[in-house]
C-alpha cells in the first residue's frame, strides 16, 4: 500500500497547490490584508505555496520511518531544516537584500532539503520502502482503512488551518505592525514547540503498537512517562522564550523596529508561557489516533480552535484588551481542549473496565 498511499497524497498535494494558487487573492482579501502590504503578502504566499509538495514528502516519509521504529531521523531532518531556514532567512535579507521574497525562497528551499533528503535517506536505508510497480497490487481492505484514517487526519488539519486563518484575519485588522509582530512570534512558536509535536507523534505510534498487542498496562505507563517528559520540556522552553523574547524577536525583526518587537514580546510573554498546554494537547491527539479514534482528535481540535476564534473576537472587541485579547484566547483554548480530552479519556477507560 506504500505505492498507492504515496501516489494518492502526491496527487492531493498537487491539487491543493493549484487550488491555493487560484484562490490566493480571495483568501488574502478575506484575511483583511491591508492594501499597503497586499502585493508583498501575495508574492510571499505564492512562493511558499509552491513548496507544499516538499512538505508532503517530509510528512509522508517521516510517518513511514516512525511506523518502522525510527523516530530520531525525522527529528534530525526537521532540526536541520529549522536551522537552515533561519540561516537562509538572514542571508537572503541581510546579504542579498531580497526582502520578504527572500525569506519565502528560504522556506521553500529548506522544505525541499528536508523532504527530498528524507526520501533519499529512506530509499537508501530501507529497500522495502522503495517505490515499485508491484506496490499497486494490494488488498482493498487495508487501502480503505488507510483512506479512512487519512480522511479524518486531513479533516483535522483542515479545521486547524481554517481556525488559524480566522485568527490571522482578526490580527490583520489591527494593522501592519501587529501583523509583522504576530508573524515573527509565530515563527518562534513553531521552533519552540516543534520537538513536543514530534515527541507526540512518536508517542502515538507507541500507543498504536501496544493497543494492537492488547498491552493496556504498557500504554498506561508510557502515557504517564510521556506526560511528565512533555510537560517538563515545554516548561523549560517556556522559561527560555519568556526570558529571551526580546532577543528572539530580533532574529526576524530589525532591532530598530521597537514597536513591533514590543508587540511580539507581549505575545510571547502570554502565549509562550503556556507551551505545556499545547504539549499536552499534542499528546492527546496522539493518544486518540493511537487508539484508532481520530475523530476524537478532530473534536479536540474543533474545541481548541473554535473557542480560540470565539474568545479572540469577544476579548479583542473590548478596548481594555485590544490585541492582547487574541493572545489570551490561545492558551485558554488549549486549556479547555486539554480538559475535554482528559474527560473523554476517563470515560473511555471507565467503559472498557465496566
Amino acid at each position: 500500500d506504500i505505492g498507492w498511499s504515496k501516489t494518492k497524497f502526491f496527487v492531493r498535494s498537487v491539487i491543493l497547490t493549484l487550488l491555493m494558487l487560484i484562490f490566493l487573492d480571495p483568501v488574502l482579501f478575506l484575511l483583511k490584508t491591508p492594501d499597503k502590504i497586499f502585493p508583498y503578502m501575495r508574492s510571499y504566499s505564492f512562493i511558499v505555496i509552491t513548496g507544499i509538495i516538499f512538505v508532503f514528502l517530509y510528512n509522508f516519509y517521516a510517518y513511514l520511518l516512525r511506523s518502522s521504529g525510527d523516530s530520531v531521523t525525522p527529528l534530525v531532518f526537521l532540526g536541520i531544516t529549522a536551522v537552515l531556514n533561519v540561516g537562509l532567512d538572514l542571508v537572503s535579507v541581510l546579504v542579498f537584500k531580497m526582502g520578504l521574497e527572500g525569506t519565502a525562497y528560504a522556506t521553500v528551499f529548506s522544505q525541499a532539503v528536508s523532504g527530498i533528503g528524507l526520501m533519499v535517506y529512506t530509499h537508501i536505508k530501507y529497500k522495502e520502502m522503495r517505490f515499485s510497480i508491484k506496490d499497486f497490487i494490494h488488498s482493498e481492505k487495508p487501502f480503505k482503512e488507510i483512506s479512512s484514517y487519512s480522511a479524518a487526519s486531513s479533516l483535522q488539519q483542515s479545521v486547524m488551518n481554517f481556525g488559524i486563518l480566522m485568527i490571522q484575519g482578526l490580527v490583520n485588522s489591527f494593522g501592519p505592525s501587529v501583523m509583522t509582530a504576530f508573524a515573527a512570534a509565530v515563527k518562534i512558536d513553531t521552533f519552540a514547540y516543534m520537538p513536543a509535536q514530534e515527541f507526540a507523534n512518536a508517542y502515538s505510534i507507541f500507543v498504536s503498537r501496544n493497543n494492537g498487542a492488547g498491552n493496556k498496562k504498557r500504554i498506561k505507563e508510557g502515557t504517564k512517562s510521556a506526560l511528565i517528559a512533555s510537560v517538563l520540556f515545554c516548561a523549560a522552553v517556556s522559561a527560555a522564550v519568556v526570558l529571551l523574547s526580546p532577543q528572539l524577536m530580533t532574529f526576524f525583526v530589525d532591532p530598530s523596529e521597537t514597536e513591533i518587537i514590543k508587540i511580539g514580546v507581549g505575545y510571547l510573554h502570554i502565549e509562550g508561557a503556556f507551551y505545556a498546554l499545547i504539549g499536552i494537547l499534542f499528546l492527546l491527539y496522539g493518544y486518540f489516533r493511537g487508539l484508532n479514534r481520530p475523530l476524537i482528535s478532530l473534536l479536540l481540535t474543533i474545541i481548541s480552535l473554535g473557542l480560540r476564534v470565539l474568545l479572540a473576537n469577544i476579548f479583542s472587541s473590548f478596548p481594555a484588551f485590544g490585541v492582547y485579547g487574541i493572545w489570551w484566547s490561545i492558551p485558554i483554548g488549549w486549556l479547555i481542549a486539554d480538559a475535554a480530552g482528559f474527560i473523554i479519556m476517563f470515560f473511555i477507560k471507565r467503559r472498557k473496565n465496566a
